[in-house]
């Protein structure tokens, strides 16, 4: 089992609902963003086109992020191939930031907040899981994996531009996506291997 993601560039409008849905699940503080968007634009009026891509941590199936880490804290697993960090051993030299071309990883260094008011109910709760010091990132919502729920970005995705399931299956929904509109990688010549794959605005 390869467990991956595909994000349809048609149907994405830009709504940063994963994004907000990922802040939700995970709790992160300012500054860190598993799920980000970044807006396109190009042409000159009246001929302009804009487009919205998701981008998260790509779970490579060659990951640099884990072989440059020097405690072993960076790991992919070997049942699904998720790339996930365990904090424990995470001593925050940062190597696996350095190592990963998708600059999918933030390093909190400081303690910030959104309000100067201080920390409301909910986000002392939920700061409490990220401590200072450590490196941390997108893992497909592994609590919810374990719970058999695909990750909060996808299951809250109102277009229905986010796919989630098993790559190796060749029945998955993901897999005919990816054959039949032509997947494609982001960088695919870094020779990473992404598990998140795009399908392409104008099919």
């Amino acid at each position: 089992m390869r467990l991956g993601m595909v994000i349809d560039l048609k149907r994405c409008i830009g709504c940063y609902g994963c994004q907000i849905a990922c802040k939700s699940e995970n709790g992160t503080r300012p500054g860190t963003t598993y799920a980000r968007v970044v807006k396109r634009e190009w042409g000159e009026f009246p001929n302009v086109k804009k487009l919205s891509i998701p981008v998260l941590c790509m779970h490579c199936n060659d990951p640099p992020c884990v072989d440059v880490c020097p405690t072993g804290a960076s790991q992919k697993r070997d049942e699904d191939g998720v790339v996930f960090i365990d904090r424990e051993a995470c001593v925050g030299c940062r190597a696996c930031m350095m190592g990963c071309p998708y600059g999918a990883r933030y390093f909190q260094d400081e303690t910030r907040d959104y309000f100067e008011v201080g920390e409301n109910a909910y986000e002392q709760a939920a700061y409490s899981a990220h401590e200072r010091g450590v490196v941390e990132k997108c893992d497909f919502c592994r609590s919810r994996l374990a719970q058999g729920e695909e990750p909060a970005c996808s299951a809250n995705c109102m277009c229905k531009a986010r796919i989630f399931g098993d790559l190796d299956d060749p029945d998955s929904e993901v897999r005919r996506l990816i054959d039949e509109h032509g997947g494609f990688q982001l960088n695919p010549e870094l020779g990473t291997d992404p598990s998140v794959y795009y399908l392409p605005p104008e099919r």
